[in-house]
């Protein structure tokens, strides 16, 4: 098994990453894999750029579906998670934490947490 890595960019608060991070803990913990290490970045090593800026337009699409609303402690961040796994058992594990993250598909809905992977 090689150590492979799940990334998510996340508009999110504290509550929005522990569900987001959850989300991940549940669908590892049913496959044949394990979490090395977990941890949230706000900026790239060796880069000038932040994880605010690469995901800036989930700011955006947070504000479109709620209009109005204050965007309270939400911060742009990147979830990095490193797995030990095969990469079909990486991919089967991508695959239903996303669907778990937008169980309405394609269908126009407002996305509890705002994500990119």
């Amino acid at each position: 098994m090689r150590t492979r890595i799940l990334r998510f960019g996340l508009y999110a608060d504290e509550q929005g990453l522990a569900w987001v991070r959850e989300i991940v803990d549940r669908t590892v913990g049913s496959r044949s894999a394990r979490i090395i290490t977990a941890d949230v970045a706000r900026a790239y090593p060796d880069s000038d750029l932040t994880a605010a800026e690469m995901y800036d337009f989930l700011a955006e699409q947070w504000a479109f579906e709620h209009p109005g609303q204050n965007s309270g402690e939400r911060e742009a961040v990147e979830l990095r998670i490193h797995l030990a796994c095969s990469l079909r058992t990486w991919r089967v594990i991508r695959k239903a934490a996303i669907k778990t993250l937008c169980p309405e598909g394609t269908a126009p809905h407002a996305c509890r947490v705002p994500w990119c992977a």
